[in-house]
């Protein structure tokens, strides 16, 4: 059994969706932070200066309705599903580009190729 375990853990599948998964959650940290700290304020910043809050969990309705973070929260989604749009997009061009190279013309049949043969020993 562990043997298996050990042939299925190690297939190239496997191990790649594992890096993927890792390295997907180190990316996802650095673009939350560069949405939450960067981006996010500064696109709400007129907001915020409007109501003379100072701090994002501060914009409210009826004193408990927390508006402020869902605003932040629906900006990160847009942003983060606006940059994955992009990155498929670019994707989708590079295999389009790749696709719509001219396959190489296929090798003449093996009676092209002895006739040709039989035609350059004629001219010797």
């Amino acid at each position: 059994m562990f043997q298996e375990f050990k042939k299925f853990a190690m297939r190239g599948n496997v191990l790649d969706l594992a890096i993927g998964v890792i390295i997907g959650g180190a990316f996802g940290k650095i673009v939350s932070s560069l949405i939450d700290d960067v981006i996010t304020p500064l696109i709400l910043k007129p907001a915020l200066e409007a109501a003379q809050l100072t701090q994002l969990h501060e914009l409210t309705i009826f004193g408990t309705v927390r508006y402020g973070n869902f605003m932040a929260g629906v900006l990160n989604f847009i942003i983060v599903a606006f940059v994955l749009f992009l990155i498929v997009k670019a994707v989708n061009a590079a295999q389009k580009r790749e696709a719509e190279k001219p396959a190489p013309p296929p090798p003449p049949s093996p009676e092209v190729q002895l006739l040709t043969e039989i035609r350059d020993l004629l001219k010797k």
